[in-house]
């Protein structure tokens, strides 16, 4: 019987049921007494009885076990993943040959694997378990959070940029080595100067400087004296700590606006006479003009938001008190306007100055009185009186 061993080659069926292990001596006994049972001649099963008792050649028995499909069905269908499903039509056209295989092999063939086919139908559950364990591996999202961890250590050094401070405190706008370069009669002006705003803890400030000149009738020996001359160039020593160009915007005034110049380290000496004999006949004392002219001129300038210092000179009241007042109200918070009265001290032209003074709703005028010969005040009383009262503001 080599020949029918030979046929069932389909290797997937290797899955045998064990629980026809105890049922093989009663279908080869019914074999031998129903000859009607299997197709095969008598003398095919005298082969295979003399087959089954050769039970050495245990590598054919192993290969026919694996051919057995007549009991593969129920394992088919455990297992229906299996490519062996083309091995049932094979087992049923020799279901004899099955049979009779059947009760060839030896008992402990069918027991070792029975245990294969209850472990799921794989041949190797060894396998299973590994595949089942392969997943777990999969499960490495967790890392990827490092990206956040990465980013925030890059926000840190963001604060620490803090060395953006102003300019140095203590330096003035101009050097003094500058000022004795260019303007050498003002180098002690300049220094007393810086002495005075080092007292008011002002140095390092930075501010326009503007210089008002009263043209009143009234003025006539102010000028022949020098004292508007003098004035000036104190003025402008102090700008050179205050002003980036060290310079001051000069305004003449009387009944209207007499004339307007500049004062600059490279053009001061004598400039105010000079300005002064240029502006023609002098009038009336009308302060609001000239606050009005103060106010346009810083409104056009290049810092217009930034502080301005004023230093507005005159000998008497004001022509109109009541226009005078309004206009310094109406004043940008960040313009200061510092009065220089020159006159005797008792004078009652100064009444308007001293209440304007002493008025506290007013924060952007102060009154300082020079005395009848300004001319001969230090520089040091000069500053003291001018920067008594200013803090610089900045307009909002």
């Amino acid at each position: 019987m080599p020949e029918p061993a030979a046929e069932p080659e389909p290797e997937p069926t290797a899955t045998v049921p064990t629980p026809a292990a105890e049922p093989v001596d009663d279908l080869v006994s019914a074999a031998f007494d129903n000859p009607t049972l299997g197709a095969a001649p008598p003398a095919d099963e005298a082969d295979e009885a003399e087959a089954s008792e050769q039970s050495d050649p245990e590598p054919e028995a192993v290969p026919e076990a694996e051919a057995e499909p007549a009991l593969a069905e129920p394992v088919a269908e455990a297992e229906p993943a299996e490519p062996a499903e083309p091995a049932e039509p094979e087992a049923a056209d020799e279901p004899a040959v099955a049979d009779v295989e059947e009760a060839s092999q030896a008992d402990p063939t069918p027991d070792v694997e029975p245990a294969r086919v209850t472990a799921g139908g794989n041949d190797d559950p060894v396998e299973d378990r590994v595949q089942d364990n392969e997943p777990a591996p999969a499960e490495e999202p967790e890392p990827q959070p490092e990206p956040a961890q990465a980013a925030a250590p890059v926000a840190e050094p963001e604060p620490t940029p803090e060395p953006a401070a102003g300019e140095k405190p203590g330096k003035p706008a101009t050097t003094p080595a500058r000022v004795k370069a260019t303007a050498p009669t003002l180098t002690a002006a300049h220094k007393a100067a810086g002495a005075a705003l080092k007292k008011r803890e002002l140095t390092g400030a930075r501010a326009s400087v503007y210089l008002v000149l009263d043209r009143s009738g009234s003025m006539r020996p102010y000028y022949k004296d020098g004292s508007a001359q003098n004035l000036g160039e104190q003025t402008l020593a102090l700008a050179a700590h205050l002003d980036e160009d060290a310079t001051v915007g000069v305004v003449f005034f009387s009944t209207e606006i007499d004339g307007t110049g500049t004062l600059a380290l490279d053009a001061y000496d004598g400039h105010v006479d000079q300005l002064h004999a240029e502006c023609g006949r002098m009038g009336r004392t009308n302060y609001h003009v000239a606050v009005d002219e103060v106010v346009r001129l810083h409104k056009e300038s290049a810092n217009p938001s930034g502080p301005a210092l004023v230093v507005f000179q005159t000998d008497g009241a004001p022509e109109v008190k009541t226009a005078a007042t309004k206009a310094i109200a109406e004043a940008p918070e960040n313009l200061f306007f510092q009065f220089v009265a020159f006159g005797e001290q008792d004078a009652k032209a100064f009444d308007f100055l001293r209440k304007l003074d002493a008025d506290e709703t007013v924060g952007n005028a102060a009154f300082f009185h020079a005395g009848p010969v300004p001319k001969e005040l230090t520089d040091a009383q000069l500053y003291a009186g001018l920067l008594a009262s200013w803090q610089p503001a900045v307009r909002p």
